[in-house]
């Protein structure tokens, strides 16, 4: 007989937005928008007064102050936000025995088994109470027995609530509710649904899989087994320790200082498009160089979460210029992001001077076609492939 799973999905409410309050009370209750402060910016994030005037995410900022004039808007701190998020997965480290950070906001939990010591949804409740004890911020959840259907109830529980769907219940928990709710479901996919009829989840629980199949291919499979309320994917256990990164070891040992940041800012790029492309952000930035007599020192940075060119070489640059003090022949140089959570780079979006999203949208675009060195930095064209 196979173990019957309890996940759980808890999802911090209007994060940045509840980040905010904690550092200024006055905005409790207040419409607040934050993103890009000026008409070119987009809202990354707004409070739940702000949504009852139509206002979402990603909207144009201009759009938004039009709808709500009363909105305060707020450029945003990442930074800020960063060390809000790691002291709650530090609380949930600590209570869990395997957990996965899957935004900077949003956590899996593995709670298989332990209602063999403690009520599952009790020993929940009394996780998200001490989270929202300790660090003011409220947060919601789901429990079920996967990871699909967690996270649907957590929406469906929120604001500051939590809910719980029994074993056999999930097909009649998810039939009445909007397959825009499926996570995997996005605009395009939706805009498809609704031209084929298919509004409710009821609808494709009642469909044949290969006709989803027929109208969507293989992802249509996953979006009907979704919707009967299966879902086998396990909870990864999150690490600090995930990374990407890169070395190069010098045909011949060099001090040409000019030479060492061209191949240093080609891997910060090159890295930087990685990230966005497995959808991941890093927190930590860390600089290797192995001198000509295999003498090794490394410096490391913790950075707020990111995965844009723009913030993440100046961090390399300056790592590199506090620890190539030695005037020696350098050997090997090697660059690595860690600290990896899934996300999207809109993090690092609130100063609307340059449209970044849009930039790194067409940049990526172009590299995903060209190759990844149809374009990039003038500092690194004369470096060689650095795979």
């Amino acid at each position: 007989m196979p173990i019957l799973r309890s996940i759980v999905h808890m999802d911090l409410d209007t994060f940045f937005v509840s980040c905010e309050r904690l550092l200024d009370s006055r905005l409790i209750g207040r419409p607040i928008l934050i993103g890009g402060t000026g008409d070119r910016g987009v809202v990354a994030s707004c409070s739940y007064e702000a949504r009852r005037f139509g206002i979402h995410s990603a909207m144009p900022m201009k759009m938004a102050k039009e709808r709500c004039p009363e909105a305060v808007v707020i450029k945003g701190n990442i930074a800020s936000y960063s060390n809000y998020s790691k002291m709650v997965t530090d609380i949930i480290s600590e209570a869990s025995p395997l957990f996965e950070k899957s935004s900077i906001d949003e956590f899996y939990i593995d709670f298989t088994g332990m209602d063999r010591f403690f009520g599952t949804l009790t020993y929940a409740s009394e996780l998200r109470q001490r989270i929202l004890n300790e660090t003011g911020l409220p947060i919601s959840f789901g429990l079920s027995q996967n990871k699909t259907v967690s996270k649907i109830a957590t929406g469906e529980a929120k604001p500051n609530n939590q809910m719980q769907i029994d074993v056999g219940a999930e097909r009649d928990f998810l039939a009445p509710l909007s397959v825009r709710k499926i996570p995997m479901v996005g605009i395009k996919t939706y805009q498809t649904l609704c031209n084929l009829g298919v509004r409710k989840i009821q609808t494709i629980q009642e469909m044949p899989v290969e006709m989803m199949q027929s109208a969507l291919g293989e992802n249509g499979i996953s979006i009907w087994k979704k919707a009967q309320g299966f879902d086998h994917s396990p909870v990864e256990q999150y690490s600090e320790r995930k990374s990407i990164s890169k070395e190069r070891t010098f045909d011949q040992d060099t001090i040409d200082v000019a030479k060492l940041r061209s191949v240093l800012a080609a891997m910060a790029e090159n890295m930087a498009f990685q990230l966005r492309t497995s959808n991941k952000l890093t927190a930590c930035v860390t600089i290797k160089i192995r001198y000509a007599d295999f003498q090794t020192q490394t410096l490391q940075k913790q950075i707020p979460y990111t995965a844009a060119d723009h913030d993440l070489f100046p961090i390399a640059a300056e790592l590199f210029n506090r620890l190539f003090q030695r005037r020696m022949l350098v050997r090997l140089i090697g660059l690595r992001y860690s600290s990896l959570v899934a996300g999207n780079h809109q993090l690092s979006l609130f100063d609307e001077s340059v449209d970044y999203a849009s930039l790194y949208r067409s940049l990526d675009h172009i590299r995903k076609r060209y190759g990844d060195r149809a374009v990039m930095r003038a500092i690194g064209m004369n470096v060689n492939r650095i795979d």
